[in-house]
């Protein structure tokens, strides 16, 4: 059956009522008929055509930025239906891609002369805005139905990565136990102390043994702040005296490294002697992974600055402010929240080099996150400062930890937090 262009723009646009107008459209609308597959409308191209389709179907999607290059398919077309009328509102480049999905007849009408048309008829052009609008709702619902079933996807594969983490942790415990046991029990025997090589090799046993047990211990600790299991004391600590703990459990690795730590833990005046309600064993895990990172990423000769600090704060009233300052290769902005996700890190991890405090060494990304963990359970606040990755003027990193004074505002924190977010 012929074509004819005439009825369907009628049967399209009812708000041409001008039988004069609607035989100069169809007059000035050219033809043309296209294969399966052939792209009418690109994502991102500035096209100047509002297409009509006469016979045949389109698929309509719309591009994610992945690996993948994966498409959302927002809706399809066929007969009496017509695409690409953002082209003719505004000069804004196409929102999505249209591709025939069999032999396609369509009517291509240019920008200008449809423009007049809807300028002179504001039947025509509410009807278009109308139903531009009614595909936004459309394609918002599928957006966000799309993003309801991905994000209870990640859901799940979380849930598995924390009962995955759980049951190694467990099945790891028993066997490094075992290990350390015995590998104690070998040193102390003279034969092996008193040969230098099967000391060595024994003590190697031991020390990593002794690694693989505090990364389980680490894996245990994620999974307990994941499904918030931690359980946070609220006694009396002496900040100043958690801090010189930390220095003295990395005072070997600072001095193999050759690196400077600055203790500054004086107190405000008037605040002398004062402490904390807080969790000691948490606090000390916070404070002990974030020196690792700024000793791991800071180049052997650099400098750690610790900074305590107590301030009055908008929520928490009083509240304790440490601050570790490192000169290392700092950390990109676009990182500044990532590195707090439990697994993540930064750089190829083939490059990173081993040993727990060596120079960029790996590990398996848990630090920050327990950190991060421990500080909002008692209710407190933790980011970087740093200009960005720069491993030649090492322009370093700044953490900052603030802790409530008094225990009583953890659950205010965490209201505000559940309303409003991080």
């Amino acid at each position: 059956m012929a074509i004819q262009p005439l009825e369907v723009l009628r049967r399209t646009f009812p708000g041409i009522q001008d039988p004069e107008e609607l035989a100069q459209l169809a007059q000035l609308a050219r033809q043309a008929t296209y294969p399966p597959d052939t792209v009418l409308c690109r994502e991102g191209a500035y096209e100047k055509v509002l297409y009509l389709i006469c016979e045949g179907e389109v698929v309509i999607t719309k591009r994610f930025d992945s690996p993948e290059e994966s498409h959302l398919v927002l809706r399809r077309a066929t007969s009496g239906e017509y695409f690409g009328e953002m082209a003719i509102i505004s000069d804004a480049p196409r929102s999505a891609t249209v591709t025939t999905t069999k032999e396609t007849t369509v009517l291509e009408i240019d920008q200008d002369v449809f423009r007049t048309i809807i300028e002179r008829n504001s039947d025509l052009a509410m009807q278009m805005v109308r139903q531009t609008f009614e595909r936004l709702r459309e394609n918002d619902r599928m957006t966000l139905e799309e993003l309801r079933k991905a994000f209870q996807t990640l859901e799940k594969l979380d849930r598995a990565k924390l009962d995955f983490i759980e049951v190694t942790a467990h099945e790891l415990r028993t066997p490094l136990t075992i290990m350390r046991g015995y590998a104690s029990m070998m040193l102390a025997d003279p034969v092996i102390r008193d040969n230098p090589l099967l000391r060595e090799m024994v003590e190697g046993i031991a020390t990593g043994s002794q690694r693989l047990h505090e990364i389980v211990n680490n894996m245990l600790d994620v999974q307990r702040i994941d499904l918030a299991q931690v359980s946070v004391a609220a006694v009396p600590v002496s900040l100043p005296l958690v801090l010189r703990g930390t220095e003295m459990q990395f005072k070997d690795a600072l001095r193999q490294r050759r690196l400077s730590l600055h203790m500054d833990l004086a107190q405000n005046e008037g605040d002398g002697g004062i402490y904390i309600e807080a969790d000691p064993g948490l606090l000390s895990k916070a404070f002990y992974h974030i020196m690792m990172n700024a000793i791991k990423y800071t180049p052997d000769g650099g400098s750690i600055r610790v900074t305590l600090r107590y301030e009055d704060h908008p929520i928490l009233e009083r509240a304790a402010h440490v601050q570790i300052a490192d000169t290392g290769i700092g950390i990109d902005p676009e990182y500044h929240t990532l590195i707090f996700e439990k697994f993540y890190r930064l750089g190829d991890v083939q490059l990173h080099s081993s040993g727990k405090t060596a120079y960029k060494a790996g590990g398996p990304g848990l630090g920050l996150a327990i950190a991060r963990g421990a500080v909002l359970a008692h209710g407190g606040e933790i980011w970087v400062e740093s200009e960005g990755h720069d491993e030649v003027n090492f322009k370093g990193s700044v953490f900052h930890v603030v802790l409530p004074v008094q225990a009583a505002f953890r659950q205010k924190m965490a209201l505000l937090r559940a309303r409003y977010g991080e």
